[in-house]
């Protein structure tokens, strides 16, 4: 970034050379997100600098706004979808693919997480992430005892010391082509993890304790699973001030109408 944008000193850096570097970025095919991204790395900088009472001028990114991100559609697997995957992992000859893909089926764990995951971290029917978690916050997922059989019995046979797995990414990428299953850019290994959240959520979970499970900071990104609850918003309907009245109530608004 700072290569890009001349190398300015620190003192004279203003949000116009930054929003022109944006431009030249869009330009070049840059992703709005990306560049958001380098928006709140740079900013973060001088926050930093002012927490430690090293800078006393204002953040010169203060005032600039990030662009507004359109949302993508997270796509999940059926059932049918699953099962192809499944069929497709069993012809890899990666040793680890199918059990790390089954880990994130079973318990909505990114891809690192697993794939880095130790087997003083799996004990007494859960999964303690501990490791490699974007939030930097430990949690611990039940798993069934069938699957933690097979987590112990991968690890005698393919571990590497306290390590279960090795690199299985690429099989997996592999694997997704066989299957025949079109993911959007970017979700491919991250496609597990929508699942497990997706099918939570439609088989009546709770969203707070998906949250719990996911490891999101805060609810914001755990809402976007919330539209595939089978009753979702379906309370506007009984718990509206006219669908409850007091008995003192003389009539419904909704006779007034008629």
């Amino acid at each position: 970034m700072c290569v890009s944008l001349g190398d300015p000193l620190a003192a004279n850096f203003t949000a116009q050379e930054f929003a022109d570097y944006r431009t030249n970025r869009l330009d070049e095919g840059v992703s709005a997100n990306t560049l958001n991204r380098e928006h709140a790395y740079l900013r973060s900088v001088f926050n930093e600098l002012i927490r430690l009472g090293l800078w006393s001028k204002p953040n010169p990114l203060k005032h600039v706004r990030q662009f507004r991100i359109q949302e993508r559609e997270l796509t999940y697997l059926t059932h049918e979808q699953i099962d192809m995957l499944m069929a497709s992992l069993d012809e890899s000859k990666n040793p680890h693919v199918k059990l790390i893909a089954t880990i994130c089926l079973a318990t909505g764990a990114r891809w690192g997480e697993v794939e880095s995951l130790r087997i003083t971290q799996v004990r007494n029917g859960i999964i303690q992430y501990a490791n490699a978690t974007k939030s930097k916050k430990a949690r611990a997922v039940p798993i069934s005892s069938k699957l933690e059989k097979a987590i112990n019995a991968h690890h005698k046979e393919h571990g590497d010391g306290h390590r279960i797995f090795g690199p299985a990414h690429s099989a997996l990428q592999s694997a997704l082509v066989r299957a025949g299953l079109e993911l959007p850019k970017g979700q491919a290994a991250h496609v597990l993890r929508h699942t497990f959240a997706s099918h939570f959520m439609i088989n009546g979970g709770n969203i707070l304790t998906l949250q719990r499970i996911l490891g999101h900071a805060s609810l914001t990104m755990t809402i976007r699973y919330a539209h595939l609850a089978p009753d979702h918003l379906q309370e506007a309907k009984a718990l509206n001030p006219l669908a409850i009245r007091p008995k003192s109530s003389v009539g419904s608004p909704l006779e007034a109408t008629k």
